[in-house]
């Protein structure tokens, strides 16, 4: 059964294509990722899945549910939720702030009502303490005690990917999408952020569509892989059928 499914995917650029053609279907529960060097493609297929691009050719469907029409707003509200490859927070807020704010698409109460309540028993009160436990379960999981109410610009670099990855988790998706979730990432960061996948993936049951260009990371926590090269697909398998097939070899590693 597929989750996700893209159908001959294909998007231009000023006369320039960046996806030819590209289908593949992801699993519920699944680690899948998408390999390439730069220019591969493969942000690019985020964005067509996120409503970011609209793609010339093909459909993306979720559940039967066909995405490519749809806003970034209405696939979050889908039950999609992704990072970007350039941290996408905001710096003068705080850790808490983020991710509070990463429950918009749950707030039911309305803008005007969270910020007029006046009782501590009011439906906005009551609706703001639930978000606000919710976030703390976040928090609590990745670890981000010590940055809660610190600044985000303030953080080091790693600490802000964890918590733009928190930030997306707020949504409570069924499909996470991780667009290289490790840059800028230490030894020690990257060890913890595998095992951080694994437990979101098992614990909460989040599908995990990973675009990552540390290779060591890719096949270690890989349930499939595709691999993309000037837009096309190179190969899509197993971890160890990828690592040994010889047009990635030859695309990605240098090798032929």
């Amino acid at each position: 059964m597929s989750h996700l499914k893209v159908e001959n995917l294909s998007i231009s650029f000023g006369g320039l294509r960046a996806l030819g053609g590209v289908s593949f279907e992801v699993r519920p529960g699944e680690i899948y990722s998408i390999i390439g060097p730069n220019g591969a493609g493969k942000t690019t297929v985020f964005n067509c899945i996120s409503g970011i691009y609209k793609p010339n050719e093909g459909k993306i469907t979720f559940k039967n549910m066909d995405l490519t029409p749809l806003k970034p707003y209405q696939v979050a509200q889908a039950g999609i939720a992704r990072t970007f490859q350039n941290i996408e927070l905001f710096s003068r807020m705080t850790t808490m702030d983020n991710l509070m704010l990463g429950r918009h698409t749950k707030i039911k109460t309305g803008l005007w009502a969270g910020a007029t309540f006046l009782t501590p028993n009011s439906r906005a009160a009551k609706e703001e303490i639930k978000h606000r436990r919710k976030v703390e379960d976040i928090i609590d999981f990745l670890e981000l005690q010590a940055a809660r109410n610190q600044f985000v610009m303030n953080l080091p670099y790693g600490t802000q990917k964890l918590v733009e990855l928190g930030r997306a988790l707020a949504l409570e998706p069924e499909v996470l999408l991780l667009d290289e979730p490790s840059a800028g990432m230490n030894l020690e960061e990257k060890e913890n952020l595998i095992f951080s996948i694994k437990d979101i993936r098992d614990d909460f049951g989040i599908t995990i569509l990973l675009v990552e260009h540390d290779m060591n990371l890719v096949m270690d926590i890989s349930d499939r892989i595709l691999a993309l090269n000037y837009g096309q697909v190179l190969a899509e398998g197993l971890p160890k059928e990828i690592q040994k097939h010889p047009e990635v070899l030859k695309a990605y590693l240098g090798e032929g």
